[in-house]
């Protein structure tokens, strides 16, 4: 079970070359590469043409740093309900996969469409979705790289609150791996969105099982709102529950932490400190999972 965490954060404060070298240096054995910026930055190096030898570079960069890249993270949202919009957002995605092989990923998080309202449109939804994802199989193919469906959450602008979304419940998580039916489909536990939307955490581990549960998003909060922060700091996720029902079900991914709005409380000079205390906390967890 390698430890990993994102370069959400990291990237655009110090590039992603320094972030991985970084996250090597504050112990990581791997990083999970954050794609964001490919649909909200058309100059981020990712999005020029020669994309291929830059995501070359990186990998090159973590090989030398001694670190891996375990898994990545598609750009979301993934649609917005316009047709040619959409497309685009689909081979920008494709691209993303790409990148992500390139790196060194086995692993990419790719959010379900979710610009539907969750509690009218479910069985819309799950359609488009599985369409959606069996697109995507070909080039998973192509790039030997699994893509990983993820637990979702919408907002309730007028009550204020979280609700349900695509895959909260473990039931349909399970539901959309088994009608995918393939290998490259599986699915990643985000262990904040699961708190968010009221559903019982070590439950939701056991349900999923190993076969289906391949990857994990690590991070706490209030279970009001989506902090991304260091496990134990809010107190709204029950880590031992979590790592008791890893272990207990054999769960054979890696622990990968996606807690690092965490770091944006502090200056640059002690982000390195940051992320030591970071590194400790997955690295703590990740043992009492079972690693």
């Amino acid at each position: 079970m390698l430890l990993s965490t994102q370069t959400e954060v990291l990237g655009p404060l110090f590039g992603e070359p320094q972030a991985i070298r970084m996250l090597a240096q504050a112990g990581f054995d791997a990083f999970d590469l954050s794609l964001f910026s490919m649909f909200s930055d058309p100059n981020y190096a990712m999005n020029r043409p020669d994309y291929q030898e830059y995501a070359a570079s990186l990998r090159n960069v973590a090989q030398e740093a001694g670190i891996v890249c375990n898994q990545a993270h598609a750009p979301f949202a993934s649609s917005e309900g316009d047709p040619a919009k959409d497309e685009a957002r689909f081979q920008t995605i494709v691209r993303s996969l790409e990148i992500a092989s390139i790196v060194g990923a086995k692993i990419i998080v790719v959010h379900p469409k979710q610009h539907l309202d969750y509690r009218t449109h479910a069985a819309q939804l799950m359609e488009l979705n599985l369409e959606f994802y069996r697109r995507l199989i070909p080039y998973c193919e192509e790039y030997g790289i699994k893509v990983a469906c993820e637990n979702m959450w919408q907002y309730n602008d007028q009550a204020r609150h979280i609700r349900d979304s695509v895959c909260s419940r473990p039931q349909e998580f399970c539901a959309y791996i088994d009608e995918l039916n393939s290998p490259w489909i599986v699915g990643c536990l985000d262990v904040g969105h699961t708190v968010l939307t009221d559903e019982d955490l070590p439950s939701f581990v056991r349900t999923m099982g190993p076969d289906r549960l391949q990857a994990l998003h690590v991070h706490d909060n209030d279970q009001c709102a989506d902090s991304h922060t260091l496990p134990f700091v809010m107190g709204g996720v029950d880590f031992a529950a979590l790592t008791a029902a890893l272990k207990e079900t054999g769960y054979r991914g890696d622990f990968t932490l996606e807690a690092d709005a965490f770091l944006l409380r502090f200056p640059k000079p002690l982000i390195p400190e940051a992320l030591r205390l970071m590194y400790h906390t997955g690295r703590y967890l990740a043992d009492q999972a079972g690693a």
